[in-house]
């Protein structure tokens, strides 16, 4: 079982989602990605100031098995983008949910709703094995 914080919201598309309350929220990819993903050695990271429509494609992340691509989990502008990611890919999988972070975004629609919470996204998983 992977580990699935409450506090989060999550796509079917294995992106997570933590909402500030402030109009803006952190993603990352989730547990489960990663470890599905194996080790990670590199992160294409959007550029900051781009404008994503949920569902778009946003970047690539590549482990020594696999490249995937990244979706975006919700509308927004990227404000910030985790650039300690270019020098130490692995933090995804070390820690996911803390400094494995891949971007920040000002949310254009408040298009929360249409997420998983941690339940409903390991029915997915269980769905999916």
């Amino acid at each position: 079982m992977s580990n699935l914080p409450a506090n989060l919201r999550y796509a079917e598309s294995h992106e997570w989602v933590l909402d500030h309350q402030d109009g803006t929220v952190t993603i990352g990819i989730t547990d489960h990605a990663q470890a599905a993903l194996g080790d990670v050695v590199f992160v294409e990271l959007p550029e900051v100031g781009t404008t994503l429509t949920k569902g778009d494609e946003f970047g690539v992340i590549e482990s020594v098995k696999a490249a995937s691509d990244l979706y975006a989990p919700v509308d927004g502008d990227v404000i910030e983008v985790n650039d300690a990611l270019e020098d130490a890919p692995e933090t995804v999988n070390d820690a996911p949910y803390e400094g494995g972070w891949i971007m920040k975004v000002r949310l254009t629609s408040d298009n929360l709703d249409g997420l998983l919470d941690a339940d409903a996204y390991q029915a997915t998983l269980s769905s999916d094995d």
